[in-house]
């Protein structure tokens, strides 16, 4: 009986994470007899509520990478700041040849993006973006530069203390509109 409680607990507990496969690759490793071939699975787990992690893993079946990936994902979870649907400002993430660009978007425009950013995004809970990716389009660069750019996000107050500035006065334009009418 008591078994049967804690796997419960367990199966709510990874069920309430987003997760989305972003690529499953076959790889060769070139040995002396020809190639041996494994499968490489990226995966990105977010909770829609800042918190996000991506993982790779590989195995000589997809599935066995997949479970990999998502173990590893999990481990790795950062937390992000955004506002509200968006982000605070706009920033560039780079990783080797891929270099992914980020802007804030008024509520209402959703996730602009490409399908491995998009999946990035949704996954923390942003519904409101403007990306461009630039550079290489090597996925797993892209979904890395990608993090590498959410993680340089600086919340409002925290940008404001820096520059000695109110936080009513680096809030988007469409925030500040609706505060002064």
């Amino acid at each position: 009986m008591d078994n049967k409680r804690s796997r419960f607990k367990e199966q709510t507990v990874e069920d309430q994470y987003d997760e989305r496969v972003i690529e499953i690759a076959r790889v060769a490793k070139v040995v002396k007899g020809g190639r041996r071939f494994q499968f490489r699975a990226t995966v990105v787990v977010g909770d829609n509520n800042g918190n996000v992690g991506m993982g790779v893993g590989k195995a000589n079946a997809v599935p066995d990478a997949m479970r990999k990936a998502t173990e590893r994902a999990r481990k790795s979870m950062v937390s992000i700041s955004k506002t509200g649907t968006s982000i605070p400002h706009e920033v560039t993430g780079r990783v080797a040849g891929a270099k992914v660009l980020l802007k804030p978007a008024s509520p209402g425009t959703g996730v602009i993006a490409g399908s491995s950013v998009r999946a990035v995004l949704e996954a923390v809970g942003i519904r409101d973006i403007l990306t461009k990716s630039m550079g290489s389009a090597n996925v797993l660069n892209v979904v890395k530069a990608t993090f590498d750019a959410l993680g340089q996000l600086k919340t409002p107050e925290e940008e404001a203390a820096r520059r000695g500035k109110p936080v009513k006065d680096l809030k988007p334009y469409w925030d500040r509109r609706e505060n002064n009418a």
